[in-house]
């Protein structure tokens, strides 16, 4: 959490001293917060068996945690896309249990004694997108949409620890990758009143037997001139085969942020 917080109040920092010199030429919108990651679904790495797979709440024993993220968007002039780039960190470990032996990747794990695991699924976004004039004109300002592609890295890595099945030894199995998921981007911001907006996101792909959806709603209220408080609920649902991890995962809970526009 100290880490995440560090890296999104360094975006901040950075954003502030150094962005309101080109906000003669581009619009910038730059917020840090917290996301409370609610995690359910399951996770195996070389199973065989339905009993391989681990439950992230009943056998890992993953709650929900608070991430500190940040985000910078800049509306670009003329025929230049837009860009947007978010930064969420995500990581969960705690001490788990469970009632049958399994394996993950390629050690069988006694569950007579407990064992200790941590999932990683950092990400990191950039979107390029445009608005659609035509819908922000015929409503006088009230709806604006914008439409483009988001490329996604995520910087993945599970672990287990705990104790061999047959031979009593303490052991530790991991994976991990670094895999880049493009998706598609669609945004949509309705305008009341100048000092209130609502606000959704959608990033997502479906392919083979994987998909990545991610769902964003946002309420946003401006206080004071540049400056905006923010609240809502992100909802991430993950699905993937990969280097012969699967895991079916899905993230959810409120957000609360804080920003400067310019």
């Amino acid at each position: 959490m100290k880490k995440s917080a560090v890296l999104c109040i360094a975006m901040l920092a950075v954003s502030v001293f150094f962005i309101p010199r080109l906000s003669f030429a581009i619009g910038v919108e730059v917020a840090v917060g917290a996301w409370g990651q609610g995690p359910s679904g399951d996770i195996a790495y070389k199973s065989e068996l339905t009993t391989d797979k681990l439950d992230i709440e009943d056998d890992l024993n993953y709650d929900r945690k608070y991430k500190a993220f940040g985000r910078v968007k800049a509306d670009m002039p003329g025929l230049f896309p837009n860009i947007y780039f978010i930064a969420t960190p995500m990581k969960f470990e705690e001490t788990g249990s469970k009632t049958t032996n399994f394996t993950f990747g390629d050690t069988n794990f006694d569950v007579t004694l407990p064992f200790d695991s941590s999932v990683q699924l950092n990400h990191y976004d950039i979107a390029l997108y445009y608005s659609l004039p035509f819908l922000s004109t015929a409503s006088a300002g009230l709806l604006n949409a914008d439409l483009g592609l988001n490329a996604r890295i995520v910087d993945f890595k599970a672990e287990v620890t705990g104790t061999e099945a047959v031979t009593g030894t303490d052991i530790a199995e991991s994976e991990k990758f670094t895999l880049p998921v493009p998706m598609v981007y669609i945004g949509l911001q309705i305008n009341p009143i100048d000092m209130l907006s609502l606000e959704g996101e959608f990033r997502g792909i479906a392919y083979n037997s994987n998909h990545y959806y991610d769902f964003i709603g946002r309420v946003k209220i401006r206080p004071l001139n540049q400056i905006f408080i923010a609240g809502g609920y992100r909802y991430e649902d993950v699905e993937i085969d990969e280097s012969d991890v699967k895991a079916s995962i899905t993230f959810s809970g409120p957000f609360a942020e804080a920003g400067l526009e310019f």
